[in-house]
Protein backbone atom coordinates (compact mmCIF):
# COMPACT_ATOMS: atom_id res chain seq x y z
CA UNK A 1 0.00 0.00 0.00
CA UNK A 2 1.31 3.43 -0.92
CA UNK A 3 1.89 5.88 1.91
CA UNK A 4 1.45 9.59 1.18
CA UNK A 5 3.24 11.92 3.58
CA UNK A 6 0.71 14.73 3.62
CA UNK A 7 2.62 16.66 6.28
CA UNK A 8 5.68 16.73 4.01
CA UNK A 9 3.56 18.12 1.19
CA UNK A 10 1.83 20.70 3.40
CA UNK A 11 4.75 21.83 5.55
CA UNK A 12 8.13 20.94 4.05
CA UNK A 13 7.66 21.38 0.29
CA UNK A 14 6.61 25.07 0.54
CA UNK A 15 9.65 25.72 2.75
CA UNK A 16 11.90 23.95 0.25
CA UNK A 17 10.44 26.03 -2.58
CA UNK A 18 11.18 29.19 -0.57
CA UNK A 19 14.75 27.99 -0.04
CA UNK A 20 15.16 27.25 -3.75
CA UNK A 21 13.93 30.73 -4.63
CA UNK A 22 16.35 32.38 -2.19
CA UNK A 23 19.25 30.33 -3.59
CA UNK A 24 18.36 31.42 -7.13
CA UNK A 25 18.12 35.06 -6.02
CA UNK A 26 21.47 35.01 -4.22
CA UNK A 27 23.25 33.29 -7.11
CA UNK A 28 21.77 35.81 -9.50
CA UNK A 29 22.86 38.78 -7.36
CA UNK A 30 26.35 37.41 -6.82
CA UNK A 31 26.74 36.71 -10.52
CA UNK A 32 25.36 40.10 -11.61
CA UNK A 33 27.47 42.25 -9.31
CA UNK A 34 30.43 39.89 -9.55
CA UNK A 35 30.95 41.19 -13.07
CA UNK A 36 30.82 44.87 -12.10
CA UNK A 37 34.14 46.47 -11.13
CA UNK A 38 33.84 48.98 -8.30
CA UNK A 39 34.99 52.53 -9.06
CA UNK A 40 37.87 52.51 -6.57
CA UNK A 41 39.15 49.13 -7.71
CA UNK A 42 39.19 47.72 -4.16
CA UNK A 43 39.58 43.95 -3.97
CA UNK A 44 37.93 41.69 -1.41
CA UNK A 45 41.25 41.20 0.37
CA UNK A 46 41.80 44.94 0.63
CA UNK A 47 38.27 45.50 1.95
CA UNK A 48 38.69 42.87 4.67
CA UNK A 49 42.10 44.21 5.69
CA UNK A 50 40.70 47.76 5.77
CA UNK A 51 37.97 46.73 8.22
CA UNK A 52 40.37 44.77 10.41
CA UNK A 53 42.77 47.72 10.61
CA UNK A 54 39.95 50.18 11.37
CA UNK A 55 38.91 47.99 14.32
CA UNK A 56 42.50 47.53 15.55
CA UNK A 57 42.35 43.79 14.87
CA UNK A 58 45.88 42.68 14.07
CA UNK A 59 45.75 38.97 14.91
CA UNK A 60 43.37 37.94 12.10
CA UNK A 61 44.74 36.87 8.72
CA UNK A 62 43.02 37.28 5.36
CA UNK A 63 43.70 34.13 3.32
CA UNK A 64 42.98 33.00 -0.20
CA UNK A 65 41.04 29.72 -0.34
CA UNK A 66 42.55 26.91 -2.36
CA UNK A 67 39.32 24.87 -2.44
CA UNK A 68 35.56 25.36 -2.73
CA UNK A 69 34.74 25.42 0.98
CA UNK A 70 33.21 28.88 0.64
CA UNK A 71 33.98 32.31 2.06
CA UNK A 72 34.02 32.26 5.84
CA UNK A 73 35.60 33.50 9.03
CA UNK A 74 37.31 30.82 11.13
CA UNK A 75 37.28 31.91 14.80
CA UNK A 76 39.59 29.09 15.88
CA UNK A 77 42.35 29.97 13.43
CA UNK A 78 41.44 33.65 13.43
CA UNK A 79 41.42 33.78 9.66
CA UNK A 80 39.11 35.30 7.07
CA UNK A 81 39.16 32.85 4.17
CA UNK A 82 38.01 34.17 0.82
CA UNK A 83 37.53 32.43 -2.53
CA UNK A 84 39.62 33.59 -5.48
CA UNK A 85 36.63 35.49 -6.92
CA UNK A 86 36.43 37.50 -3.71
CA UNK A 87 40.06 37.68 -2.59
CA UNK A 88 41.53 38.80 -5.92
CA UNK A 89 38.68 40.59 -7.66
CA UNK A 90 37.58 44.21 -7.34
CA UNK A 91 33.90 43.59 -8.04
CA UNK A 92 30.97 44.90 -6.01
CA UNK A 93 30.21 41.34 -4.94
CA UNK A 94 33.79 40.79 -3.76
CA UNK A 95 33.75 43.90 -1.60
CA UNK A 96 30.34 43.06 -0.12
CA UNK A 97 31.20 39.46 0.77
CA UNK A 98 34.62 40.38 2.17
CA UNK A 99 33.04 43.10 4.31
CA UNK A 100 30.50 40.59 5.63
CA UNK A 101 33.17 38.07 6.63
CA UNK A 102 35.24 40.83 8.21
CA UNK A 103 32.08 41.72 10.12
CA UNK A 104 32.22 38.27 11.70
CA UNK A 105 35.82 38.91 12.74
CA UNK A 106 34.72 42.15 14.40
CA UNK A 107 31.89 40.28 16.17
CA UNK A 108 34.41 37.77 17.50
CA UNK A 109 36.75 40.52 18.61
CA UNK A 110 34.09 42.40 20.60
CA UNK A 111 32.45 39.24 21.99
CA UNK A 112 29.11 39.66 20.21
CA UNK A 113 26.73 37.63 22.40
CA UNK A 114 24.74 35.70 19.73
CA UNK A 115 28.02 34.62 18.10
CA UNK A 116 29.43 33.47 21.45
CA UNK A 117 26.26 31.49 22.17
CA UNK A 118 26.24 29.90 18.71
CA UNK A 119 29.91 28.90 18.88
CA UNK A 120 29.31 27.36 22.31
CA UNK A 121 26.23 25.35 21.32
CA UNK A 122 27.27 24.17 17.83
CA UNK A 123 29.86 21.55 18.95
CA UNK A 124 27.26 19.97 21.24
CA UNK A 125 24.47 19.89 18.67
CA UNK A 126 26.80 18.57 15.96
CA UNK A 127 27.88 15.73 18.24
CA UNK A 128 24.31 14.52 18.88
CA UNK A 129 22.65 15.58 15.62
CA UNK A 130 22.30 11.96 14.41
CA UNK A 131 20.41 10.79 17.52
CA UNK A 132 16.79 12.05 17.18
CA UNK A 133 15.48 9.63 14.53
CA UNK A 134 16.98 6.49 16.20
CA UNK A 135 15.57 7.65 19.52
CA UNK A 136 12.13 8.18 18.02
CA UNK A 137 12.16 4.79 16.30
CA UNK A 138 13.18 3.03 19.51
CA UNK A 139 10.49 4.97 21.38
CA UNK A 140 7.87 3.67 18.96
CA UNK A 141 9.16 0.09 19.02
CA UNK A 142 9.09 -0.29 22.78
CA UNK A 143 5.67 1.25 23.27
CA UNK A 144 2.70 2.29 21.15
CA UNK A 145 1.82 4.80 23.79
CA UNK A 146 4.87 6.51 25.36
CA UNK A 147 2.73 7.87 28.21
CA UNK A 148 2.33 4.27 29.40
CA UNK A 149 6.07 3.62 29.19
CA UNK A 150 8.45 5.98 31.05
CA UNK A 151 11.48 4.88 29.02
CA UNK A 152 9.69 5.49 25.72
CA UNK A 153 8.53 8.86 26.98
CA UNK A 154 12.06 9.89 27.96
CA UNK A 155 13.45 8.84 24.56
CA UNK A 156 10.69 10.75 22.79
CA UNK A 157 11.34 13.93 24.76
CA UNK A 158 15.13 13.59 24.38
CA UNK A 159 14.79 13.32 20.60
CA UNK A 160 12.85 16.54 20.36
CA UNK A 161 15.11 18.36 22.79
CA UNK A 162 18.00 17.61 20.41
CA UNK A 163 15.96 18.61 17.36
CA UNK A 164 14.96 21.92 18.91
CA UNK A 165 18.54 22.54 20.05
CA UNK A 166 19.58 22.29 16.41
CA UNK A 167 16.75 24.64 15.48
CA UNK A 168 17.95 27.06 18.15
CA UNK A 169 21.41 27.13 16.54
CA UNK A 170 19.82 28.12 13.24
CA UNK A 171 17.69 30.73 14.99
CA UNK A 172 20.66 32.32 16.76
CA UNK A 173 22.52 32.28 13.44
CA UNK A 174 20.07 34.78 11.98
CA UNK A 175 21.09 37.79 14.12
CA UNK A 176 24.74 36.77 13.69
CA UNK A 177 24.49 36.89 9.90
CA UNK A 178 22.35 40.02 9.71
CA UNK A 179 24.62 41.84 12.15
CA UNK A 180 27.75 40.85 10.19
CA UNK A 181 26.16 42.32 7.06
CA UNK A 182 25.17 45.45 8.96
CA UNK A 183 28.73 45.91 10.21
CA UNK A 184 30.11 45.23 6.73
CA UNK A 185 27.81 47.73 5.04
CA UNK A 186 28.59 50.35 7.70
CA UNK A 187 32.31 49.87 7.05
CA UNK A 188 31.80 50.16 3.29
CA UNK A 189 30.08 53.50 3.78
CA UNK A 190 32.58 54.78 6.36
CA UNK A 191 35.54 54.02 4.10
CA UNK A 192 33.76 55.13 0.92
CA UNK A 193 34.71 51.78 -0.57
CA UNK A 194 31.68 51.85 -2.84
CA UNK A 195 29.69 54.71 -4.32
CA UNK A 196 25.99 55.26 -5.05
CA UNK A 197 24.52 52.32 -6.94
CA UNK A 198 27.49 50.18 -5.95
CA UNK A 199 26.40 50.36 -2.31
CA UNK A 200 22.88 49.27 -3.31
CA UNK A 201 24.36 46.36 -5.26
CA UNK A 202 26.42 45.16 -2.29
CA UNK A 203 23.36 45.44 -0.04
CA UNK A 204 21.31 43.33 -2.46
CA UNK A 205 24.00 40.63 -2.46
CA UNK A 206 24.18 40.49 1.35
CA UNK A 207 20.41 40.67 1.85
CA UNK A 208 19.85 37.82 -0.58
CA UNK A 209 22.55 35.76 1.14
CA UNK A 210 21.00 36.39 4.57
CA UNK A 211 17.61 35.19 3.32
CA UNK A 212 19.12 31.75 2.64
CA UNK A 213 19.64 31.40 6.39
CA UNK A 214 16.02 32.38 7.00
CA UNK A 215 14.89 29.79 4.47
CA UNK A 216 17.09 27.10 6.04
CA UNK A 217 15.56 27.87 9.44
CA UNK A 218 12.02 27.44 8.11
CA UNK A 219 12.91 24.18 6.35
CA UNK A 220 14.24 22.79 9.62
CA UNK A 221 11.24 24.10 11.58
CA UNK A 222 8.75 22.55 9.15
CA UNK A 223 10.62 19.23 9.22
CA UNK A 224 10.51 19.15 13.01
CA UNK A 225 6.78 19.94 13.03
CA UNK A 226 6.24 17.20 10.45
CA UNK A 227 8.14 14.65 12.54
CA UNK A 228 6.29 15.72 15.68
CA UNK A 229 2.90 15.35 13.98
CA UNK A 230 3.79 11.93 12.52
CA UNK A 231 5.11 10.44 15.74
CA UNK A 232 2.43 11.86 18.03
CA UNK A 233 -0.26 10.19 15.89
CA UNK A 234 0.65 6.88 17.46
CA UNK A 235 -1.18 8.07 20.56
CA UNK A 236 -4.48 8.17 18.67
Amino acid sequence: MWYIDYWYIILVIPALIFMLITQIVVKSAISKYGEVRNARGITGREMAEMILAANCIYDVRVERLQDNSGDHYDPKSKAIRLSADVFDKNSITAVGIAAHEAGHAVQHNVGYSPLVIRNTVIPITNFVSWLPIPLLIISVLISNNPQDNPVSNVLFIAAFVILFAGLFVQLITLPVEFDASRRGMAAIREHNALYGEEVKGARKVLTAAALTYVAAFFVTLMNILRILLIFTRRND
